[in-house]
């Protein structure tokens, strides 16, 4: 007998939750992006600055990179700010700064470093995955400001980058799993892609039992089908053919 999933948003195993890009959300920010995956909400600001890292000093290239921070009161404990800045958020950040840099030609950018930064106001499950989808899109809105001023000669995107998380709850493989999902699932995995379907990163662990080959590809495609309508999303907002 087949299991009945139940949900929120009465969706299916592989539909994600309602997904929302709110572009131009601050002031002073040339990218900046409120992204929505249901009800877990990352606010991503991208900021444009005349200096590169130590090691890339008199390379001609440039450096994009991430920081990653949940708010104090985006979960139903509050979040400690040093907490914020811990482990974990680390990590985050490296996911995120990789996965933007996958889709971006430094050498194209020059002697400038694009800092976006990823802050969580409300966590429902899945806020690395949305946290980069969000990203790309503020990172694009900033490119595009320096081109149009300017500053660089020609956009340094290659593509987009879209992620999402999938894994497994009572041997059931679903997509995008809000918190509730993602507290009792088997497997946890975050997949990176871009818009050529190649993937950037993928995150996996089985949290009890280990998972089979089947089951690996079931996840692996099922992400891919969504991260491919995430990117068809965000070229519609930013109105690219």
């Amino acid at each position: 007998m087949e299991s009945v999933i139940i949900r929120t948003h009465n969706r299916s195993v592989d539909a994600m939750r309602p997904v929302n890009f709110e572009r131009h959300f601050t002031m002073y920010a040339a990218g900046s992006v409120l992204v929505s995956f249901g009800n877990t909400k990352v606010l991503c600001t991208a900021s444009e600055e005349d200096k590169t890292p130590p090691w890339l000093r008199d390379s001609g290239k440039g450096w994009v990179t991430a920081e990653y921070a949940m708010l104090p009161g985006s979960s139903k404990n509050r979040v400690s700010r040093d907490a914020a800045k811990g482990g974990r958020a680390q990590e985050i950040s490296r996911l995120i700064g990789r996965s933007l840099r996958a889709v971006v030609d430094l050498e194209k950018i020059g002697p400038k470093q694009i800092t976006v930064d990823c802050d969580v106001l409300q966590a429902d499950g899945g806020t690395r995955t949305a946290a980069i989808s969000g990203a790309c899109i503020a990172l694009y809105d900033t490119f595009q400001a320096m081109v149009e001023a300017g500053r660089i000669d020609q956009m340094p995107m290659s593509g987009m980058c879209a992620a999402v998380s999938v894994g497994m709850v009572n041997e059931d493989v679903l997509v995008d799993l809000d918190c509730s999902e993602d507290n009792n699932a088997d497997v946890d995995m975050n997949l990176v892609m871009d818009g050529t379907g190649r993937f950037i990163e993928i995150q996996g662990s089985a949290e009890k039992e280990p998972f089979s080959h089947d089951s690996m590809e079931s996840m692996l495609k099922m992400g891919a089908d969504a991260i491919r309508t995430l990117i068809q999303r965000q070229r519609e907002v930013l109105a690219i053919e």
